[in-house]
């Protein structure tokens, strides 16, 4: 949609969708003269009403041009996109054919819009003629597809968001929804406000901040969900909680999942799990009893060696109870990406074909071959994520296309994706940005587009497809990925790929569905086909299915009970209960678990950008319970080191009682471009879900240890610098960048390094000694770069030197205050909370203690909460802290 203005100063609006999560909110960006000036959230979109998160909010931070590629290269030498595109397709067309089409593969990303996606199955399944295509959607939500197809016989959520709002049962197992999923997160709390009957049950190994909403916490020990499911399911069948008219009807297979059920007793779920029976025993009883109940998982549940029979014990339950296919009702798996729905619609898995076609079937292969006109087809599944780099590793696959993601960093094991990628004949890189820990491989670099220039659509969580328009020109040089494989499509040789705008893929791609689509496949989005180029631009959220001959069943599925199965039944699935296959030992004793923290994502190629997502969270951490700590004797904020079989990272202490004994736990984000080592990832096996290829990247096995280092140094400086360190951290600013260094051997003339690290020429002044020194540089009276070099760690408020390097004029006083480390009292006031308003947490703690003892109160006196909301939950928990009265009077702001 777009507000066409004649007057230049007037504001264009345009609307597109977010690039975060799979909530898929919609955004109304304001443009004048073609840069975007202003962002809100789209208040008729359904799937946010105009709210957006922390990250959503800062979204136009992460749009700058900075760290951009500007033209392909071919070995690092900048090439024309003829030259570079018909190289690859030599390259990948003499690979085929000596070696065949199984030697070459594409790793794509949820990030790439459904036409992406499209193109890139198209290309490799119809016309190179293998299923070697994967995305690192494997990672985020394979087992939940696989869980939802063996039970319902397709890939189909079969819950909204609404029904968050409707349901008097929500649990939310192996979710930390408040921080990644803040926008559903907040409509859940909103529903509580409004609902006081409606009950919370959070499951996690971990106490995340989604807990603040909960009535029930069940700490249970990682990896131990499918016994308690199972357990549910036992119990229900023990106390004549079944449906057993809907099980007769519209089932199949309950008596054999029953069998495995009923080894599951609450004590032995409780024995299993390692909480008290009598919470097991409550739970259960709470779900039985309520009329309706939501159970909304995430990565918690689908990154699991076991990952599918989780799903399908969850599922399970909701069959058995019948609290499914009605409002408040359903197994509803999140996903983690913007589109991780759309890829799995269009086929991205290797497993799978194109519109929930079937990549081993015959007749489904001859009906997409068919549909296409293509010159072969993928007649078996390809490698999935983590067999491609092994494959690549040993020799089968000689060239791989990696597009729009980074696995060097989020791929598990990322010592053996290393090997793999220095081994490979041919790398292509596809990707908007310059440097990132992958790109370093690359024999081929593509510019690619970034959000705000794509054109396309995006499905979220709920089969909401959504169109993400683009708000400026391609970056110079960039093209969309679509363009980047018909352009080698066609030096290929392939017909077929002669798409000049991506409403021509989506054309396509909606007639694929309903093709000889008898009411087999609930995708179908029928009523799309035949869409204008105006249509297109304009298109406003749908759900599919979108039928053209019986609109009245739009965005339903699973009308009368019927399944997508052949007997249109679903099957309830015997499920055994297994531990993680990374299992502690004497060497490595403590479980490392992984996940997003509030406002990071991925990588951080976008987010890292924003100096205001930075802030909130500066630099990674290692959570650790009190009694490990103090055993190691560890303290808050000391440097240490998990130590594990596949590599190690070290990273500040973060000790708390979170965490349970015995566990630990690092973000996902950071990787060589902001840390020196800590790129979690790296500490986790190869070890996925033979089902689903998933891999169990929430459970690996690490020692901790205390990382010692004879010298410290905190550096501000004016511009990027070349560090090498023993260990380093990189924390972007709205005007300096902070290293902080920790070296083995310490370095002597202080002054001397910082001069000859930094190349600056200026006012240079010292004060300290051999061992410990404060050092800053002064050019045209503005501070330009500042250390504080010690034998001991010492942490420096960023915000109180950003705020110096501003200033105009550096003053006598600011420079003895720098010499001296002794910042402004506004300097001081602890953690930042609130990362719209920048409020830290000593003045939300000085209102809490003025009476200020709900989150509405703060917000109307801080302004903190009241934009974004993400930070609702730690404001609930320092009330809970700081609070004199009505502490557990929390207030949930109603949005409408």
């Amino acid at each position: 949609m777009e507000t066409l203005n004649t007057c230049s100063n007037t504001p264009l609006l345009k609307q597109t969708t977010c690039a975060y999560c799979g909530v898929g909110c919609g955004v109304d960006i304001s443009l004048l003269n073609n840069t975007p000036t202003k962002l809100e959230g789209t208040r008729e979109h359904p799937a946010n009403f105009g709210r957006l998160c922390v990250k959503g909010t800062h979204l136009l931070d992460t749009t700058g041009s900075d760290n951009r590629l500007t033209s392909p290269l071919i070995d690092n030498e900048p090439a024309s996109w003829d030259a570079a595109t018909k190289y690859v397709a030599n390259r990948f067309n003499a690979i085929i054919k000596e070696h065949g089409p199984e030697s070459v593969a594409f790793y794509v990303s949820g990030q790439l819009l459904t036409e992406d996606y499209y193109v890139a199955n198209k290309l490799m399944k119809g016309y190179i003629g293998s299923g070697n295509i994967d995305t690192n959607s494997r990672l985020c939500m394979s087992s939940a597809v696989a869980g939802y197809k063996r039970a319902f016989g397709e890939d189909v959520v079969p819950c909204t968001y609404e029904d968050l709002e409707q349901t008097e049962l929500l649990i939310l197992i192996g979710s930390n929804a408040a921080w990644t999923h803040p926008v559903l997160y907040q409509r859940m709390e909103r529903a509580k406000k409004l609902n006081p009957n409606m009950k919370v049950v959070v499951i996690d190994p971990r106490k995340t901040d989604t807990a603040e909403l909960a009535d029930t916490f069940l700490n249970i020990k990682p990896g131990s969900d499918g016994a308690l499911y199972n357990g549910l399911l036992n119990y229900l069948s023990e106390h004549n909680y079944l449906d057993t008219q809907f099980i007769n009807e519209h089932t199949n297979g309950f008596e054999t999942a029953l069998v495995e059920a009923k080894k599951w007793s609450v004590k032995a779920v409780s024995d299993f799990c390692d909480i008290d029976a009598q919470l097991v025993s409550d739970f259960y009883a709470l779900f039985a009893k309520s009329p309706t109940a939501i159970s909304f998982y995430s990565m918690g549940i689908n990154q699991s060696s076991s990952g599918v029979d989780k799903c399908n014990a969850i599922i399970n339950a909701h069959l058995a109870s019948g609290k499914l296919l009605k409002p408040g009702c359903g197994p509803f798996s999140i996903t983690g990406q913007p589109n991780a729905m759309g890829g799995r619609e269009v086929g991205g898995l290797a497993n799978q074909l194109a519109a929930h076609l079937d990549i081993e079937n015959e007749a489904h292969q001859q009906l997409v071959q068919r549909f296409w006109q293509s010159p072969t087809i993928a007649q078996k599944a390809g490698c999935n994520a983590i067999d491609m780099f092994d494959e690549i590793a040993k020799g089968k696959i000689k060239a791989i296309w990696v597009m729009a993601t980074n696995p060097m960093v989020s791929l598990p094991n990322n010592a053996a994706i290393q090997h793999a990628l220095e081994q490979c004949e041919l790398v292509v890189v596809s990707d908007c940005i310059a440097k990132s820990d992958t790109l370093k491989f690359a024999n081929v670099a593509f510019p690619s587009t970034g959000w705000g220039e794509k054109n396309g659509t995006v499905t979220n969580s709920e089969r909401r497809i959504s169109r993400q328009r683009p708000l400026v020109e391609p970056f110079s040089g960039a093209k969309n990925d679509w363009q980047i494989m018909c352009l080698v499509a066609q030096k290929m040789g392939f017909e077929g790929f002669d798409f000049t705008d991506p409403s021509g893929i989506f054309e396509e791609w909606a007639q694929l569905t309903d093709f000889e689509n008898n009411g087999d496949r609930l995708l179908n989005l029928s009523a799309l086909v035949g869409l204008s180029q105006q249509q297109y631009d304009n298109l406003k959220p749908v759900m599919w299915p979108v039928l053209k001959n019986e609109p009245y069943k739009n965005g339903q599925v699973f009308v009368n009970k019927q399944f997508s199965t052949a007997d249109k039944k679903a099957r309830f699935i015997p499920i055994t209960p297994k531990l993680p296959v990374q299992q502690t030992s004497s060497d490595y004793p403590f479980v490392m678990n992984s996940g997003r923290i509030r406002d990071q994502w991925h990588t951080m190629s976008r987010t890292g950008k924003s100096t205001a997502l930075s802030t909130h969270i500066t630099r990674p951490y290692i959570e650790i319970n009190p009694i490990d700590a103090s055993r190691l004797n560890i303290k808050a904020n000391d440097l240490i080191t998990a130590n594990a079989k596949t590599g190690q990272v070290t990273a500040h202490a973060k000790v708390t009682d979170a965490v349970r004994k015995g566990e630990c736990f690092m973000p996902i984000h950071w990787n060589k471009q902001f840390a020196s080592s800590a790129t979690v990832s790296g500490l986790y096996q190869s070890v996925v879900d033979p089902i689903s290829g998933q891999a169990e990247c929430k459970h690996g096995a690490v020692d901790l240890v205390k990382a010692q280092f004879a010298q410290y140094m905190q550096i501000f400086s004016k511009t990027e610098l070349k560090i090498t360190s023993d260990f380093w951290l990189k924390v972007n600013a709205s005007n300096c960048v902070n290293y902080q260094l920790a070296l083995n051997e310490p370095q002597i003339d202080l002054l001397y390094y910082c001069q000859t690290l930094t190349g600056l020429q200026g006012q240079w002044s010292a004060m300290g000694s051999a061992k410990a020194m404060h050092v800053q540089c002064i050019q045209n009276e503005q501070l330009v770069f500042v250390a504080v070099i010690s034998l001991a760690q010492k942490d420096i408020s960023l915000e109180w030197i950003n705020h110096l390097f501003a200033e105009p004029l550096i003053t006598f006083i600011q420079l003895q205050s720098l010499l001296y480390a002794t910042p402004d009292e506004e300097f001081t006031q602890g953690a930042q909370v609130c990362s719209c308003f920048k409020v830290r947490e000593q003045p939300i703690i000085n209102a809490i203690k003025s009476d200020a003892n709900t989150v509405d109160q703060l917000g109307a006196k801080l302004k903190c909460g009241t934009n974004c909301g993400s930070c609702k939950t730690q404001l609930s928990q320092l009330i809970k802290q700081h609070g004199t009265k009505n502490a557990n009077s929390i207030d949930v702001a109603v949005v409408i």
